[in-house]
């Protein structure tokens, strides 16, 4: 079982015990979250994190959407809390974005197929 706060504070380099920035790392991951409710992507009604106890496995998607989704969510926080300074790191990482919600799009409607 894996926390999403705390899986999301260890990618943006902060340790699981530093609680400083909870609740900004918090409300970045619901708007994530928000996009991808948008995208069709877990529940119905949504899914928001409200500390370290909420975890992955909670949404109810599959694997291999579990992982994208885990990847979005880490790159869609990164670039609203704390993002690159040089111009063309930006470009790369919203390129990023998009191409991942494409993906959760494309493995969404292949789910709805199945």
């Amino acid at each position: 079982m894996s926390s999403i706060l705390n899986d999301t504070k260890k990618i943006l380099g902060i340790d699981s015990t530093y609680d400083v920035f909870d609740q900004d790392i918090i409300t970045f991951i619901n708007a994530a979250f928000s996009v991808v409710n948008q995208l069709g992507v877990g529940p119905d009604a949504g899914f928001y994190v409200t500390d370290e106890t909420d975890e992955w496995v909670d949404i109810g998607v599959s694997d291999k959407l579990e992982k994208l989704l885990q990847t979005y969510v880490y790159l869609r926080v990164r670039m609203l809390f704390d993002p690159p300074s040089m111009s063309f790191l930006v470009d790369s990482m919203n390129n990023q974005l998009k191409e991942y919600e494409w993906r959760l799009n494309v493995f969404r409607e292949a789910e709805l197929l199945a």
